[in-house]
């Protein structure tokens, strides 16, 4: 049984123009990004998960817990390819782990 998440929201072409528009594309992929890694992990993890942003085709993920973002910082090329293969090479070069 799959549970509701907080934010369910669909990447219509009319969202996606009015975010080009009004320039803030980053923070919609960014939210996209977020939602892939509350798949992704543990919810116990996620929990741990500040922020998602992206500034300048750079990922910056803001972790509380010090063992995941140790995780993170030893697994950044896994997680950079892992987002790169989902939402296309040319949208991010970096993952910074904040």
């Amino acid at each position: 049984m799959k549970k509701n998440k907080k934010r369910e929201f669909q990447s219509s072409e009319l969202v996606k123009s009015f975010a080009r528009i009004h320039g803030f594309e980053d923070k919609l992929i960014a939210f996209e990004i977020k939602d892939f890694l509350e798949d992704y992990l543990d919810e116990s993890l996620f929990q741990e998960i500040v922020s998602v942003n992206l500034d300048d085709k750079i990922i910056q993920i803001s972790i509380n817990s010090p063992l995941l973002k140790n995780d993170f910082k030893m697994r950044k090329s896994f997680y950079l390819k892992k987002f790169q293969d989902k939402f296309g090479e040319e949208k991010f070069i970096d993952l910074q782990i904040l």
